[in-house]
């Protein structure tokens, strides 16, 4: 490709809402171009980012053996209210009519979808198991579009589904999954984690996994053991078993319940500042409601509750909460008082606190706290278990051996044992060999495309700008002429152009008639991973090798220019 006719305009400076390196990056060389908050238009060398990603998707699904279709953005409605997920998505889900009044949806997943079609196609246990995977655009309505590709409205997926007879065909339909992702994330480069996670509205019954890319500008956090390997994101990471045991003291100093004046202090902060009470001797009193109900919900006070956790134990999802004017209605005192000592609602206790020998807390009277409240003995234990966020440092959960870390991760993909979820409430079953109607047992399997080319831009870049791995660059070699009056620089850059090209080698010729520095700066901001420079010494048939990620610079022969390239296309250091 010639750059004179290339459709690429390089920024001086990105927009300044453009928040994360990869999204200034991406604008700035020319890969992408916002159109609305968080819908973008991908540009030619975008699109070659993408494609190349597309295929290595496909390579791998199919190699784990699953079958690619294409299913309808435009998703009936009803189809969602029978799954029961039209309300849980709730204004995320963008809806529309058509002109008979119809209620349709733009797709955000396809679960839906896909077991409706599978439940009139398979009948009979002969037909399973089978997987079926597609790469399309899906929609969501985000609050709030940000970082670019990593959140938009509209983006790429690849999502897959399994469909088994039985819970062993989904565990070996879901390893293969898991170690497609594997070695999907190892073409692309990546540094990456599998961590346990939450499976959110897409829900299911046996668990999921979450791949996500280390970045700094990660919105997830990630616990990690590094002595056995354990890793989960911050919503589905255990606390410790070990911890909570070790704070247990003996009946004989616990003191008596004494309640003393706190005129106006209604924070831990102010609690520690004014007082000098330090927040892991607070037990914190928070009021949470949804689905008609109101709980208490207790944690130390240097811990944060874990809402999911606290979803999955009640069994109600939109768990809020408690705004400061309800909480006065609910607990018979302003917030910043409330405590747990002859509260009048249920007590979900997390472990931490029930292992304290005694602490502090609200009296439940206006301006005043409680010390000495012995738990169990101050407050009922009836529901008692694992409540909050880990903290960095504390004891890894499955081992025990070494403390937690935490890193910031990208979710690039996501799988889900799903098991009946779906098949049951959409109707797809099969008969088995003794001809008993029985529901399909699935799983899915989610990659965001477009937000993986962000992932690796965030991963590869330096102050110049993108630097792609040989197997996802738009182009493999960036050809400069320095000089476009020089008649000996146009005809080494053209022999040598022609002779990649002729190779099979994707080469992007940069034959504008521009400034040096303007070319330079260029090829740095978009990454290509080999350039040739063709200069003052092309009389001589020498040319100067450029490495973009190790900022190697050679002069070296034209033809021995040519041999490298191919020798790297040859051990796959450059790739088609």
């Amino acid at each position: 490709m010639r750059q004179s006719q290339l459709f690429a305009t390089t920024l001086r400076e990105a927009p300044a809402e453009a928040e994360t390196a990869s999204h200034r990056l991406l604008l700035r060389a020319g890969y992408i171009r916002q159109l609305a908050a968080g819908i973008y238009t991908y540009l030619p060398l975008g699109q070659r980012v993408l494609r190349k990603l597309e295929g290595i998707v496909r390579q791998e699904m199919e190699a784990a053996g699953a079958q690619e279709l294409l299913m309808p953005s435009m998703q009936p409605a009803e189809l969602w209210q029978a799954s029961e997920r039209y309300e849980v998505y709730g204004k995320e889900l963008i809806k529309l009519q058509d002109r008979h009044e119809r209620e349709f949806v733009l797709g955000p997943t396809h679960e839906e979808v896909i077991t409706s079609l599978v439940r009139g196609e398979l009948a009979s246990y002969r037909r399973l198991p089978v997987t079926l995977f597609q790469i399309q655009t899906k929609f969501r309505d985000e609050r709030r579009p940000r970082s670019g590709l990593l959140r938009g409205r509209e983006f790429l997926m690849k999502d897959a589904y399994s469909f088994d007879p039985d819970w062993e065909g989904l565990d070996a339909s879901y390893t293969r999954m898991f170690e497609a992702y594997q070695r999907i994330f190892d073409r692309c480069g990546l540094d990456y984690r599998a961590v346990h996670a939450d499976s959110g509205a897409i829900g299911g019954e046996g668990g999921s996994h979450e791949f996500m890319a280390i970045a700094g500008i990660g919105e997830d956090t990630i616990a990690v053991c590094p002595a056995c390997g354990y890793a989960a994101n911050l919503e589905q990471a255990e606390a410790s078993a070990a911890e909570v045991t070790a704070m247990h003291a003996d009946e004989a100093g616990r003191p008596l319940l004494e309640r003393f004046h706190t005129p106006g202090i209604r924070t831990i902060g102010e609690l520690h500042d004014r007082l000098g009470i330090v927040p892991e001797q607070i037990i914190k009193t928070l009021i949470y409601t949804g689905g008609g109900q109101s709980f208490a919900v207790l944690v130390r006070g240097d811990h944060e509750v874990n809402e999911i956790k606290l979803q999955k134990t009640t069994g109600i999802t939109g768990l809020v909460l408690a705004e400061h004017g309800a909480v006065a209605g609910l607990a018979g005192v302003e917030s910043g008082f409330v405590g747990p000592v002859g509260l009048e609602l249920t007590l979900l206790v997390d472990a931490a606190v029930a292992a304290m020998p005694y602490g502090i807390a609200g009296a439940g009277v206006k301006d005043y706290h409680l010390r000495g409240v012995v738990p169990g003995r101050d407050f009922v234990l009836s529901h008692v278990g694992d409540f909050r966020n880990v903290v960095e440092g504390e004891a890894c959960p499955q081992c025990g051996a070494a403390s937690l870390n935490f890193e910031q991760g990208i979710e690039i993909g996501h799988v889900f044992k799903l098991g009946t979820k779906y098949s049951e409430k959409l109707g797809a079953s099969y008969l088995d060999a003794s001809g008993t109607s029985r529901p399909m047992i699935m799983g899915c399997y989610g990659i965001g495309i477009s937000r993986l080319l962000s992932a690796i831009a965030e991963q590869n870049h330096d102050e110049e700008g993108l630097i792609w791995p040989a197997a996802l660059s738009p182009y493999q070699v960036h050809i400069l002429q320095m000089s476009m009056k020089d008649t000996e620089q146009t005809a080494a850059a053209e022999e040598l152009y022609g002779t990649l090209t002729r190779a099979g080698i994707e080469t992007l010729l940069d034959e504008r008639d521009e400034r040096a520095g303007v070319k330079f700066k260029d090829a740095g901001l978009m990454g290509i991973p080999v350039t040739v420079v063709v200069g003052k010494d092309a009389a001589g048939r020498k040319v100067e090798w450029k490495s973009r990620r190790e900022s190697v610079k050679e002069l070296i022969s034209l033809e021995e220019g040519v041999s490298r390239i191919l020798a790297l296309k040859g051990s796959g250091g450059i790739t088609q």
